[in-house]
């Protein structure tokens, strides 16, 4: 085993990313950052070192147990790396999606500029203080979702 190993194989080897191409990806995009910085894909990473990963909305944390270049099996991951994500960012992955969909039909292309104007004026009409708190619930907003919608 390495005593240090190349960031974007070692994100491919935890399974971070499906391949090592995405791995190099992310890194070479700016959405890898070791201690705080963005890391290229060529970075030497050893033990103890913290790797943030942004993957969607979502930073996902990892400290460097014991740095490889082979691909593991998931059960084995935790041996080679710890996952620090903090709960904030997990409940991210389980957030509802804010989404308004208007009916077009099909092979209508894409709303005219007059088009997207007429659905922000319809959202932005409607009143989020009458939705019902059982509504509300049901679609997993709580108390602090609502009042961030007003």
């Amino acid at each position: 085993m390495a005593d240090s190993i190349r960031i974007d194989k070692y994100l491919w080897a935890i399974r971070v990313f499906k391949t090592r191409s995405d791995a190099t990806d992310a890194c070479s995009g700016g959405k890898v950052k070791l201690a705080g910085v963005n890391a290229k894909p060529s970075k030497v990473i050893k033990a103890g070192d913290e790797i943030q990963v942004r993957k969607g909305a979502v930073t996902f944390t990892y400290r460097v147990i014991h740095p490889l270049g082979n691909r593991v099996g998931a059960s084995l991951v935790p041996e080679y790396a710890q996952n620090l994500t903090p709960e904030e960012e997990m409940a991210k992955l389980h957030a509802p999606v804010e989404s308004f969909f208007v009916r077009r039909e099909r092979g209508a292309g894409r709303p005219t500029k007059k088009d997207r104007r007429e659905i922000e004026e319809i959202w932005d009409a409607i009143d989020f203080d009458d939705i019902p708190e059982e509504t509300a619930s049901r679609f997993g907003l709580s108390e602090e979702d609502m009042e961030g919608l007003k």
